[in-house]
């Protein structure tokens, strides 16, 4: 099976950084895309920023010129580096992997996973 799973988040002062990362494991073949989604206290959950497998990212207008994200095919693993953090960016911070093909015995799945999220705390 798949499993994702993210690690980097804490808690750092407005202004500050930090820089989260995501590895997806298994008998994986390929990932389509891979993405940073957040939850606010009482928000819906949103897109943050993904790469597809070429590297093209997109990027919520509320990250855009502050947030990064990078991938590493080989690693299937996925990084988001967010500099200049407002408390507004405080949230539980998912990964998603879209797309992955993997390996069952000598089948080939396809299905799409999510970490198990990591709290990212920005104080004024």
């Amino acid at each position: 099976q798949v499993q994702v799973v993210e690690s980097g988040g804490g808690l750092v002062q407005a202004g500050g950084s930090l820089r989260l990362s995501c590895a997806a494991s298994g008998s994986i073949f390929s990932i389509n895309a891979m993405g940073w989604y957040r939850q606010g206290p009482g928000k819906q959950r949103e897109l943050v920023a993904s790469i597809t497998r070429g590297a093209q990212t997109n990027y919520a207008d509320s990250v855009k010129g502050r947030f990064t994200i990078s991938r590493d095919n080989a690693k299937n693993t996925v990084y988001l580096q967010m500099n200049s953090l407002k408390p507004e960016d405080t949230a539980v911070y998912y990964c998603n992997a879209d797309g992955v093909t993997y390996y069952s015995g000598r089948n080939l799945y396809a299905g799409d996973y999510w970490g198990q999220g990591t709290q990212v705390t920005v104080s004024s």
